[in-house]
């Protein structure tokens, strides 16, 4: 098993084991995809990675982290998005779509803007939501506490974005339960604080995430694939743990996920996170050996014989790479090189400025 060998799950075929992991790009107006999108996610399947998943895109307008963030609440968001699909697809990737849910971590501003929450006056909203009414940190919004009655309704949004996923003609759906947001709000107990059958317990809080999933694996066909991206560690004491990933992972391969897509952090903003290359592919390893499926391994890849030997060591199934591929669309056909993949194909426009040993 090496980098660019195909990956199969159920009948989707990546041509590599190369993924462009979410970013959000906080280019959109009321949740609209644009030029932007196309030119950047589109770059990335021409410069060959196998699979590019969209930014965190939302299922509800106050599931936005910004008002600038990309979604698939309305009918209207489908037919953009669909032109980027079909231009990924037409390319030799395949196009995946990450559905999310910013909790109370919504309504905020850009980076580039401070990122702090915005007021409903400068174009965020009120109320945000979480499981508890705990704030992410001092100064920010006090969300609201969802209801039961309001969880169903969240998951039936989730419902709806993955129909419009299907209809704008993604192959794979990735939930985000990470980095801070809704679904993993509620699987910490950092931030989950609640008493009724959605807190306290370990079965009480992934028991929101396990919903989600099973109502997308009931709404999606059976041959499309679908991803749970979840923070693996909280990195604080007596947060979520690797221990709790694992479980997790059991219990949703049971319920019918595909592979499991292995962060970390973002719950707190306290969490102290040592950073090095692969810091995070432990995680993925663990996860893959103990829970028996499929990982995604995420967090300062960027070197084509590192790629390489995280798949081939068998510590993840794909890896998926961030900032690198900022910084180099088309790094896969420079890392096919690197490993002397010589069968890798450049796309027939750019053939003639392709270099050979």
């Amino acid at each position: 098993m090496h980098l660019f060998d195909q990956f199969r799950l159920r009948s989707v075929v990546l041509r590599n084991r190369i993924a462009v992991s979410p970013m959000c790009e906080y280019s959109s107006i009321d949740g609209y995809a644009n030029q932007w999108h196309l030119v950047h996610l589109g770059s990335r399947a021409v410069g060959g990675a196998g699979l590019v998943l969209t930014e965190a895109t939302a299922v509800s307008p106050e599931a936005r982290i910004t008002p600038s963030d990309l979604g698939i609440y309305r009918d209207e968001h489908i037919p953009k998005l669909r032109e980027i699909v079909d231009f990924i697809h037409e390319h030799g990737a395949v196009a995946g779509v990450q559905l999310a849910h910013a909790g109370f971590k919504a309504s905020t501003a850009r980076p580039w803007d401070g990122g702090g929450p915005v007021a409903p006056a400068q174009g965020g909203w009120e109320p945000i939501y979480a499981p508890s009414a705990v704030a992410f940190k001092e100064g920010w919004i006090v969300p609201h506490a969802l209801t039961i009655e309001e969880i169903g309704r969240v998951t039936e949004q989730f419902i709806r974005a993955a129909r419009r996923a299907l209809s704008a003609g993604f192959r794979i759906i990735e939930v985000h339960a990470a980095h801070g947001y809704l679904l993993h709000e509620f699987l910490s107990p950092i931030t989950n604080q609640r008493t009724d059958k959605y807190g306290g317990s370990f079965e009480n809080r992934i028991r929101f995430v396990c919903e989600v999933v099973e109502a997308l694996r009931v709404a999606i066909p059976c041959e499309m694939p679908l991803f749970v991206r979840i923070s693996a560690t909280d990195w604080l004491e007596g947060g979520w743990t690797i221990d709790d990933s694992v479980k997790l992972a059991q219990r949703l391969k049971q319920l019918g996920v595909d592979l499991i897509d292995a962060s970390t952090g973002g719950i707190s903003p306290f969490a102290k996170v040592e950073l090095r290359p692969g810091y995070q592919v432990q995680f993925a390893r663990r996860i893959r050996a103990e829970a028996g499926i499929a990982t995604g391994a995420v967090g300062m890849i960027t070197d084509a014989q590192q790629a390489d030997q995280i798949v081939s060591d068998g510590d993840a199934d794909i890896v998926l790479l961030a900032r690198e591929l900022l910084r180099q669309p088309y790094w896969p056909l420079h890392a096919a090189r690197a490993l002397r993949q010589r069968d890798v194909p450049w796309p027939k426009q750019y053939e003639r400025a392709r270099v050979y040993d």
